[in-house]
């Protein structure tokens, strides 16, 4: 296993620029691009309390899988068995949101459940890649909220609208690469309350499959976000609410749900 690295995107808070780096105990080594364009250190370093940390990836798409965990189907009111093959969706890239940030509930929607999920950052460009290959196409993982407006969901039978709401996919609070993925405990946490516990080894497909299977369908590029799926414990959100997604030697999401302005 290579050595554990924290990647994060982050906003000096004097500046409007933004800028990718490298996490050490308390300070950050600015990168001159992207990690997953390639490691390239710049000379410039900033303390970890003068920046505000950002989502740490901007995909050109997120992938998501549904009902990827065993007690997840078990607890579901829709599903009988688990899938034979991995259910995909795709939310937009304008859903993103990071670390800290507001979760606006939409007026649209009477319900807006969270999802606690892990999730996977591409490092360089995979199509049709086996199974046993997917770790070198991996830059690292991090926490997603897939959230959900579920009656939307119900109703729509698309899940598009009811899961592309701008701030409607939360990530962050960083990237760990160097981690094995096969057995994180991962937590979602309603208001200080644990409501979602399971591990990364109850996925039905694990994620060198997912990986694997995903890419025989679409490229993958570099920065491209793919969302495990989530474990059983899923209730609603409401505006007031904090919500954390918390993954085992990853670390915790925080956002705050707001009411829409509009």
């Amino acid at each position: 296993m290579p050595e554990k690295i924290t990647y994060v995107r982050f906003q000096r808070k004097s500046e409007n620029q933004t800028a990718y780096g490298i996490l050490g105990r308390d300070k950050i080594v600015q990168l001159e691009i992207a990690p997953w364009h390639g490691i390239k250190k710049t000379k410039q370093s900033h303390q970890l309390q003068n920046v505000t940390l950002l989502a740490p990836v901007k995909p050109s798409k997120i992938i998501c899988v549904g009902l990827n965990y065993h007690a997840h189907v078990s607890a579901s009111q829709s599903a009988t068995k688990a899938p034979e093959e991995p259910m995909l969706f795709l939310k937009p890239s304008s859903a993103i949101i990071g670390p800290e940030d507001k979760i606006v509930y939409p007026k649209q929607s009477q319900r807006v459940d969270y999802e606690a999920e892990l999730g996977i950052v591409i490092g360089k460009k995979a199509k049709n890649v086996d199974e046993q290959n997917v770790l070198e196409y991996i830059l690292g993982y991090t926490c997603v909220n897939d959230v959900t407006a579920r009656d939307l969901q119900k109703t729509d039978g698309q899940w598009g609208r009811a899961k592309g709401f701008d701030t409607f996919c939360p990530v962050g609070p960083w990237l760990i690469g160097g981690i094995d993925p096969g057995d994180l405990k991962i937590e979602g946490i309603l208001n200080g309350i644990v409501k979602q516990s399971g591990k990364t080894s109850d996925m039905i497909f694990s994620v060198p499959f997912l990986v694997s299977y995903i890419s025989s369908i679409m490229t993958l590029e570099p920065g491209d976000l793919i969302s495990t799926g989530t474990p059983a414990g899923i209730e609603p959100m409401h505006p007031g609410d904090t919500i954390e997604v918390k993954i085992e030697n990853i670390g915790t999401l925080k956002n705050f749900v707001v009411k829409s302005d509009d």
